[in-house]
């Protein structure tokens, strides 16, 4: 609505969104702050480190056989399990989260999974990162293999107002999975440093009632 402001927090994909948007005037005149979390902005499949050999074009031509995979997924068994983890979180992640990513990925329909591989193969968001001129954070998992730490790099060093780089230890691609307090942190400082309102301003104290002037006294 108009005059309404946020803080914009996004992850992975969510966060490219952002990116894309950012010479959109909409997006100026609403986000006061936003948040990117486990993302980057070009060279994705190049840069992943999912297939674990040499950065070259063997590796960046098996990823994106392997992203671009039209083959069902079935349903989520414990091998099923073991490769999700591996690939998108860190090795300290919580059954928990496993399971609650699985499900999410299995039930992606694969013509919508091997469209979107695609797009994130040719995306290139360098120049939207230098129009996002908002105050933004980045967060990434230093076990990331999808989106590594090295494009968290690149957008801090890029964004024209970075408020700083914040690297989880240990955590994968899941970061609001994985790491929900810290990521939960970053938002709520996002909000009270640049969306909370100051307090309404005490009353002004009442005038003081004018003091009457003194009778004036004739003198003869």
């Amino acid at each position: 609505a108009p005059g309404e402001r946020a803080v914009l927090a996004g992850h992975s994909m969510g966060a490219m969104t952002i990116l894309a948007a950012a010479a959109r005037p909409a997006l100026a005149a609403h986000a006061v702050a936003v948040l990117l979390c486990s993302t980057g902005s070009s060279r994705l499949v190049a840069e992943s480190t999912v297939v674990p050999i040499r950065p070259g074009r063997m590796r960046t031509g098996l990823t994106r056989r392997i992203l671009g995979s039209r083959l069902p997924l079935g349903p989520v068994t414990p091998v099923a399990r073991r490769i999700l983890k591996y690939g998108t979180m860190g090795p300290g992640s919580a059954r928990e989260a496993v399971d609650a990513c699985a499900r999410i990925v299995h039930a992606c329909p694969r013509n919508v999974r091997h469209a979107w591989s695609r797009v994130l193969d040719a995306l290139d968001l360098d120049d939207r990162v230098r129009e996002l001129t908002v105050p933004a954070e980045v967060v990434v998992g230093t076990a990331d293999r999808l989106t590594p730490p090295v494009h968290g790099r690149s957008l801090a060093a890029a964004l024209p107002h970075c408020l700083g780089l914040t690297e989880l230890p240990g955590v994968g691609h899941m970061t609001p999975v994985e790491a929900p307090g810290p990521v939960t942190a970053k938002i709520r400082g996002l909000v009270t440093a640049h969306l909370t309102a100051p307090g309404p301003a005490a009353p002004a104290a009442p005038a003081a009632p004018p003091v009457p002037a003194a009778p004036l006294e004739e003198t003869a």
